[in-house]
């Protein structure tokens, strides 16, 4: 196991989509736990970089904080501001499903595009590590947006047969829908009963979810810039939920409603499939499922990673640890209005 205490000590560090709710979440840990030397907030919109550069504790580490408008389609942009970065986490990407179905062309630009221009920066400009943040609608995908995390973590996996001579690598972490998160169910329910619903609507009584806060999302990702050789995917192991459960758990005693799944929409999240399996080894706290392909002579597998069985598959479905009622409840007492 790595030791991650002074793993950003002195560091450059750039977040595309920086000012999403992990780039928050990300740069707040990183001030509160290391002395970076450099966070560049890296995105295209100019507002949100106002209002974020206002807030706390960002404001009172103006000294360490860089925000830098652009876009990950843009790769001479990205070159101009991975100029002298030790460390890229990639969060941009367009992540709505409706969006990205009606606009399928603008997803494949930012999230199969902007994952090209990301690693060829990356790889130009002496970047040591980078993670790319992915999703489990990238496993076995259904709609469009999953499709383009797929390729776009393909990209990023097999970045690693183009370091060469380079000190660089690169790696993904997989996780579903962050717990208060703006792609999360938890404030669309809260705003419906902010308006006096006592009735929620949930598509299929049989749904479950994985549980992960931002957080352990956070985490993870540190855990990987800290860990990685290359070509690794980390996946935490977090408990499961049903989503009725958490509608019962946000207003006790409310009816629901069983609306059907909805286009692109899955009954469970999948982090490992089966085909998965025979790449995956298991830790005390997450898996990492590592590449068919050996890209260059850094690539290793952990020594004290355990083989998960034949067909193990890793579903938010059939996961061995659940939430009750009561203890969603008071996890719900950790997410903030994102």
């Amino acid at each position: 196991m790595t030791e991650t205490n002074h793993l950003l000590d002195g560091k450059t560090i750039l977040i595309t989509g920086g000012t999403g709710s992990f780039g928050h979440c990300f740069t707040s840990y990183v001030l509160k736990h290391y002395s970076p030397k450099k966070i560049i907030i890296y995105s295209r919109d100019e507002f949100k970089q106002f209002v974020m550069s206002n807030e706390s504790p960002y404001r009172e580490n103006a000294k360490v904080m860089r925000f830098f408008i652009g876009d990950v389609r843009d790769k001479e942009r990205l070159e101009r501001a991975m100029e002298g970065v030790d460390y890229v986490v990639h969060a941009a990407a367009l992540k709505q499903v409706p969006a990205c179905e009606y606009n399928p062309a603008e997803a494949i630009k930012t999230n199969v595009h902007g994952a090209m221009n990301v690693i060829d920066a990356s790889l130009d400009c002496g970047v040591k590590k980078v993670v790319a943040l992915s999703t489990d609608k990238a496993v076995n995908p259904v709609n469009l947006y999953g499709g383009t995390k797929l390729v776009s973590d393909k990209l990023f996996i097999a970045a690693n047969a183009y370091a060469g001579s380079k000190d660089i690598s690169f790696s993904v972490v997989r996780y579903g829908n962050v717990a208060g998160s703006r792609g999360s169910v938890i404030p669309y329910f809260r705003d419906l009963i902010s308006r006096g619903e006592t009735t929620l609507p949930i598509t299929d009584y049989r749904m479950t979810r994985f549980w992960i806060s931002l957080d352990q999302a956070v985490e993870l990702v540190i855990k990987a810039l800290a860990e990685a050789h290359g070509g690794e995917t980390f996946i935490s192991k977090i408990p499961s939920f049903y989503v009725k459960d958490l509608a019962e758990a946000l207003l006790p005693g409310c009816r629901t409603i069983e609306t059907g799944i909805r286009p692109g929409e899955k009954l469970h999240e999948v982090m490992v499939t089966a085909e998965d399996a025979p790449n995956t080894l298991e830790f005390a706290h997450n898996y990492i499922i590592y590449p068919q392909i050996v890209y260059n002579q850094r690539q290793v597998r952990d020594p004290e990673g355990k083989p998960v069985q034949d067909g193990f598959i890793y579903s938010s479905g059939t996961n061995k640890e659940w939430l009750s009622v009561e203890q969603i409840r008071e996890l719900l007492k950790t997410v903030q209005p994102d």
